[in-house]
């Protein structure tokens, strides 16, 4: 009895060995086929060559331990392989509908291809967005609308502080760096930003040639590596920071604290991008992977970094001097706010880095879950900078997922002067979101430093398309400010949008968030949402002076109460 179960047993596990093997065993009785025909015919051992490689690789499946789907379905398990890698492009190309695709929508990339290129940016037919969503969004528009709008309306940065004020474009190249960005980019981006009459920021990893080579304006950013103005320790060397940032092309610079993909954790260029020539411009060693620190060595305190921007105004010329960053804890940015008055000494502009933004690979972890996202973080620094009276001073910029005029009125109403987009201008010189940013292996040539892959971006073209961008953005922008009834993108206020909050309720975005009058955090901050984390802000330090905690659980409990009165 005993005997004939484990008979039976046996059996049906040879079975079940034959079924997930089938793909093998049906090569290796091809194989034999094939052989003994070739005793009538020699042409059948042409059959050999495509299911000998086959039964070996069978073979190698089935004996091989790395693998365990692959050695319990020996080829089978290789067609799921297969698939996998050709998932994302039957997803993007016959799958995804014009409104699902991540990080951008099919939608949003023919958007900025259509214009970079030339072509109508019209929709026939109404809306493909659901109205009563509760992601959706409006613009109140205006009786009276304006007839002449400016279609390409500026900012001027810097205050009293800074000699060489500086007249920005309201949309600007966000920043990237050569060596994530390829040469034909760097150059492509920053011919475009001289024909558009905009900016070009050069990232951290140093001012390269191709930066230079068509005379386009560039911020000069700094991070935590100094990158082309570095000891060879990697701290920061003012003499060789000079030598750049006083460059006639060097507009403005910049201090980037974090950055949206991956805030707290620095920056990597993988070793095999660090070419020669890379390593040259950013004064490291080539072929070894080039790290830049979490936090920066000359400052460590909120005066410590403002003697710092001081010390880069000076060095430049007097150019305006700002920083970069996706915002995290409040009170560090109140902290900031505090050491401008304490010490009297003032930024000329603030980037806000939405967490959702981000070009280079990040840990997955830091580019979905850490950092603000722009709207939260944009208004936190807004509310920092009226409420301490500061707002007339520092000019305040938005840089994250930005590629529409809509997403520019957007934030210009919450608080923005101009924005940036890095990979709306991307887009617009050929990237198509193949996503194969940190691989070297960029099919466009955007991203990758082989200089086969490059070969296929044209410079002279793909700056055409990134200035036609930039122009025609800004000429839909000019229309949706004529519909308001405004005449400068400045004007915008909270007021002018409303989000759905349902299918039966919608609210202005100043029902929704706190945007606090002016002086307010000097006047009375216990009156404000802010009030513990102002009361935890120090100007010598960026740790929080109070427990939170305690302040916020005390808190907590008379928004409980007063929500029950």
């Amino acid at each position: 009895m005993a005997s004939s179960r484990t008979s039976t047993q046996s059996l049906k596990g040879f079975l079940d060995s034959l079924k997930r093997s089938v793909l093998l065993v049906s090569v290796a009785i091809l194989s034999v086929i094939f052989i003994v025909c070739a005793f009538l015919n020699p042409w059948w051992l042409i059959g050999l060559v495509f299911t000998l490689p086959l039964f070996i690789v069978g073979v190698f499946d089935h004996y091989q331990t790395r693998w365990t789907l692959t050695r319990n379905f020996p080829l089978a398990s290789r067609i799921r392989w297969i698939f996998y890698d050709l998932r994302p492009y039957l997803r993007s190309y016959i799958v995804e509908g014009n409104l699902e695709g991540k990080p951008f929508s099919l939608k949003a990339r023919d958007l900025v291809h259509a214009r970079a290129r030339g072509k109508t940016d019209t929709r026939p037919f109404g809306t493909e967005l659901n109205t009563n969503s509760p992601e959706y969004e409006w613009l109140n528009h205006s009786i009276i609308p304006i007839e002449n709008p400016d279609e390409n309306p500026r900012v001027s940065v810097g205050n009293e502080q800074s000699s060489t004020p500086y007249s920005a474009s309201i949309l600007n190249i966000s920043a990237m760096s050569f060596g994530a960005l390829s040469a034909h980019a760097v150059e492509a981006l920053n011919k475009g930003a001289k024909i558009g009459g905009f900016y070009q920021d050069t990232g951290e990893g140093g001012i390269s040639p191709y930066h230079q080579k068509h005379g386009g304006d560039l911020v000069c950013e700094l991070g935590s590596g100094y990158f082309g103005c570095r000891n060879n320790d990697g701290t920061f060397n003012p003499s060789r920071f000079a030598e750049g940032a006083s460059q006639a092309q060097i507009k403005m610079t910049e201090i980037k604290l974090s950055q949206g993909a991956k805030p707290g954790h620095g920056g990597l260029l993988p070793g095999a991008k660090v070419t020669e020539e890379i390593a040259r411009v950013r004064q490291v060693t080539a072929y070894e992977d080039c790290q830049s620190p979490r936090a920066h060595s000359a400052f460590s305190t909120p005066i410590g970094l403002l003697e710092f921007a001081a010390k880069m105004r000076e060095l430049s010329g007097g150019k305006p001097v700002g920083i970069k960053l996706c915002v995290g804890h409040i009170h560090e940015v109140f902290a900031i706010m505090k050491a401008m008055h304490k010490t009297g000494i003032y930024l000329d502009y603030i980037v806000v880095d939405g967490g959702e933004g981000g070009t280079g690979a990040a840990p997955l972890e830091l580019s979905d879950y850490v950092g603000m996202p722009l709207t939260e973080g944009l208004i936190t620094v807004r509310n920092a900078l009226v409420g301490t009276g500061l707002r007339d001073k520092v000019r305040l910029a938005a840089s994250g997922k930005v590629y529409s005029a809509t997403g520019l009125a957007r934030n210009f109403a919450i608080g923005a002067d101009w924005c940036n987009a890095a990979r709306a201008f991307m887009f617009s010189i050929g990237c198509i979101q193949a996503q194969r940013c940190h691989l070297g292996t960029c099919p466009t040539g955007i991203t990758t430093q082989d200089p086969g892959r490059q070969r296929g971006l044209v410079v002279d073209v793909q700056a055409e398309r990134a200035a036609r961008f930039h122009q025609k953005t800004l000429v839909g922008l000019s229309d949706i400010i004529a519909s308001t009834g405004v005449t400068h993108p400045r004007d915008l206020q909270p007021h002018h949008i409303i989000h759905r909050l349902g299918d039966t309720d919608s609210k202005m975005i100043d029902r929704i968030y706190s945007f606090l009058p002016k002086n307010i955090l000097l006047d009375a901050p216990e009156e404000t949402y802010y009030a513990e984390w102002w009361k935890a802000a120090s100007a010598d330090s960026f740790a929080p002076q109070i427990d939170l905690a305690p302040m916020r659980d005390k808190n907590t409990q008379a928004e409980k109460q007063g929500s029950m009165l």
